[in-house]
C-alpha cells in the first residue's frame, strides 16, 4: 500500500504561490510541497516542446517526493503541457497519480458570472497564443464571446516590485483599453496569470463600473476541494499534518525575498537541481 504524501503545487516561478495561498486557506489540513522552476522561468515565451519537457521533469520530481496529486498552478504549463502529460505520460509512468491544471476549473465557472455573455481574458503571450481559454470555455459555455489581451509587461512589473508604480498604471490602462476595444460588452474579466492578483487593485481602478474581476486562486481552491471529495482514492493518499515545504531550481535566497508578496507570509525555500 502506498504511503501518504503531500499535494504538489508547481509553477515556473513565484506566481503559483497566489494559488497555493488560496488552496491553503480553503484546505489547511493537508501537507503541501511547492516547486518554482525559477532557473528556467519564464515559460510563457517558450515552445510547446520545451514547456512540456520542463513540466514533465518537475512532475517526475514531485512523484519522487511521494506526491499522488500535483496541481499545475501555471497557466502556460496548463495550456502547453497538461493534456499531453495526462493522456500520454501518466498512464505509463504513474497510473494511480493525478496532475491537474488551473485552466479547466476556471473555464467551468466563468460563464456563470457573465450576463452579457462577453468575457475578457488577460494573460501572457504564451497563454493567449495557445488559445486554451477560448477552446475550453466553448466546451462549457458555447454561447460566450471570448476576447483575449496579452499583457507582456505585467509579470516584469510584479517581479521587479513596480506593481504599485505609475508605470504599472500606464501599462494596465493601455491593456484594459485594448480589450474593451475588442469587446465593449465585456462584463467579466479573468486574470489568467497567477502574477496578476498582485495588480488587482490597480486593475480595478481602470475597469468600467459593473465589470467583475476574477482571479484564479479561489476558484482553483474550491475546485480542488470538490475534486478531493469526489475522488477519495486520491484524497486518501494525501497526508494531513499541515506541513508546507518550498523548493526552487534557482537561488533560495532570491526566492525567499520575492515569495512573501505572493504568498502573504515569509517562507524559507530550499534549492534543488533537476
Amino acid at each position: 500500500m502506498q504511503t501518504q504524501g503531500p499535494i504538489g503545487v508547481f509553477d515556473s516561478g513565484y506566481g503559483g504561490l497566489t494559488v497555493l495561498k488560496e488552496i491553503v486557506k480553503t484546505l489547511p489540513q493537508y501537507d503541501y510541497i511547492y516547486l518554482g522552476d525559477n532557473a528556467r522561468a519564464p515559460y510563457g515565451n517558450r515552445s510547446y516542446e520545451t514547456v512540456y519537457r520542463y513540466t514533465l521533469e518537475c512532475i517526475r520530481w514531485f512523484f519522487s517526493q511521494n506526491c499522488s496529486l500535483v496541481i499545475l498552478a501555471c497557466n502556460t504549463a496548463s495550456a502547453k503541457a497538461l493534456r499531453t502529460i495526462q493522456q500520454k505520460d501518466l498512464p505509463v509512468m504513474a497510473p494511480d497519480k493525478r496532475v491537474l491544471g488551473v485552466i479547466r476549473p476556471t473555464t467551468e465557472m466563468i460563464g456563470k458570472y457573465s450576463e452579457t455573455k462577453s468575457v475578457g481574458i488577460l494573460a501572457t503571450n504564451g497563454t493567449v497564443s495557445s488559445n486554451s481559454y477560448p477552446i475550453e470555455i466553448e466546451k462549457f459555455f458555447p454561447e460566450l464571446k471570448v476576447y483575449q489581451e496579452a499583457c507582456p509587461m505585467w509579470v516584469p512589473l510584479v517581479e521587479n516590485n513596480e506593481y504599485q508604480s505609475h508605470g504599472a498604471d500606464f501599462f494596465i490602462k493601455k491593456n484594459i483599453k485594448n480589450i474593451f476595444e475588442k469587446g465593449e460588452n465585456i462584463d467579466v474579466i479573468l486574470l489568467a496569470c497567477t502574477h496578476y492578483p498582485l495588480l488587482k487593485e490597480k486593475i480595478e481602478e481602470h475597469l468600467p463600473v459593473g465589470v467583475t474581476l476574477l482571479s484564479q486562486g479561489e476558484i482553483v481552491a474550491d475546485s480542488l476541494k470538490d475534486y478531493l471529495q469526489r475522488h477519495t482514492e486520491i484524497e486518501n493518499q494525501c497526508s494531513k499534518n499541515k506541513r508546507r515545504l518550498f523548493y526552487t531550481t534557482d537561488s533560495a535566497e532570491d526566492f525567499n525575498n520575492h515569495a512573501a508578496k505572493f504568498f502573504g507570509e515569509k517562507i524559507s525555500a530550499n534549492h534543488i537541481d533537476l
